[in-house]
């Protein structure tokens, strides 16, 4: 029976994510109420909200970038990983098929050779 081993990845991928979007979920939360709670005008305030919307938009744009870069190659490094894995398989069984078709060959000569010597005695 073969086995095929699988890498830890997707769970430390998952907790990275989490990570990520717990941090980026802090900083937005953070600077809204610092904004909110600042001594000014409300043109400013909003203008503020908006511009640290605007930048938290980015910030996640580009941590989802990266996520999706990391999840690629962890995808592309076990696809990689699997497909050896298969190819080991099918050598094995290609090289146990040669070994029975050989087996029954040596057997089927030593039936042939007892039909012969059955056949000469009687």
């Amino acid at each position: 029976m073969y086995k095929i081993k699988l890498n830890h990845k997707n769970i430390k991928m998952s907790k990275s994510s989490n990570t990520i979007v717990g941090l980026l979920a802090g900083t937005v939360i953070g600077a809204t109420l610092g904004i909110l709670f600042a001594p000014d005008k409300g043109l400013v305030t909003r203008q503020k909200i908006s511009d640290e919307a605007i930048a938290a938009k980015d910030k996640l744009a580009e941590k989802a970038s990266e996520l999706k870069d990391q999840v690629s190659s962890s995808v592309s490094d076990s696809k990689e990983s699997l497909d050896t894995q298969i190819e080991n398989v099918v050598s094995n069984v290609s090289h146990k098929a040669e070994d029975v078709i050989s087996t029954l060959e040596k057997k089927l000569k030593d039936l042939k050779e007892k039909s012969k010597k059955l056949q000469k005695t009687a």
